[in-house]
């Protein structure tokens, strides 16, 4: 009768933890997802009590169809969002993101079987890829406000938007497996020296082009430009092997490279 009861209480443990040994191995972790610790209290302002939970869920599900590209364009986050928008930015949730994106390029760009002829390239988009302009966004409701252009062009002007560190390591691996780098901006060609200067500042150095749009390039959407530019740096003999951009425009288009990369970005839509 002990037997039975030890038996009983054996299967009992098994069935409680089984689950998590066999998940274990299905994906690296960690594997929960990271929600804002905490909502502030001016998501009661639009929701009251229970509500705030439902908001929230709303606003995530709102994050995924920006991410995976599924919203039509847009011009400003969802105004009961904003502190949700603020929470994800400025919390841990952006910074893992953004390191599970570095690092999966990295781990495609060892696999690769390069040339060899110095022909290989991959292609980085700058503003919120290599640079972060969350200090301007910040103090624009993190993408509340509709995009100023003016105001933003002075923000470029003062050089000294951060570097995202997971992008830093990524961009040094590139370069160190033999891979040529070109940074393709929809910055203007006017702002070429502040941004070189942006860049070497925080750490980016040894770039075998960075390409802006020409006065010929102003009025075109993004991913028409992009693409162009693209385009060229194929004609030119150039394998694109990775592209990494904060913004679908950065990505789709013609003359697309052998993968891309999308990094996190819900403040802002470009075209």
């Amino acid at each position: 009768m002990g037997f039975l009861r030890i038996s009983i209480l054996f299967v009992l443990f098994f069935i409680a933890f089984c689950d998590e040994q066999l998940d274990s191995h299905l994906l690296p972790r960690p594997l929960i997802l990271e929600y804002t610790e905490k909502i502030e209290p001016k998501f009661a302002h639009y929701y009251g009590g229970d509500d705030i939970d439902e908001l929230e869920l709303q606003c995530t599900s709102w994050r995924f169809g920006v991410e995976a590209n599924n919203l039509s364009p847009w011009k400003t986050i969802p105004s009961e969002c904003a502190c949700y928008v603020k929470n994800y930015m400025m919390g841990r949730g952006y910074g893992l993101d953004l390191e599970r994106a570095s690092n999966e390029a990295a781990v495609f760009a060892r696999s690769l079987q390069l040339s060899g002829d110095g022909k290989d390239v991959w292609v980085f988009d700058v503003d919120e890829t290599l640079l972060s302009n969350l200090p301007y966004y910040a103090a624009h409701g993190y993408g509340l406000e509709i995009f100023d252009s003016v105001e933003f062009d002075k923000w470029v002007e003062k050089a000294i938007a951060p570097a995202l560190e997971s992008s830093l390591k990524l961009y040094e691996e590139i370069l160190g497996l033999g891979i040529k780098v070109f940074l393709l901006t929809g910055r203007s060609e006017h702002q070429r020296n502040v941004t070189v200067q942006n860049l070497i500042d925080v750490g980016f150095r040894n770039w075998d082009k960075l390409i802006l749009r020409t006065s010929d390039d102003h009025g075109k959407l993004a991913t028409v430009y992009k693409s162009g530019k693209r385009s060229e740096i194929v004609n030119d003999g150039y394998r694109i092997v990775g592209n990494s951009g904060d913004q679908w425009s950065d990505l789709l288009g013609y003359s697309m490279s052998t993968r891309s990369f999308k990094l996190p970005n819900p403040m802002y839509h470009i075209a």
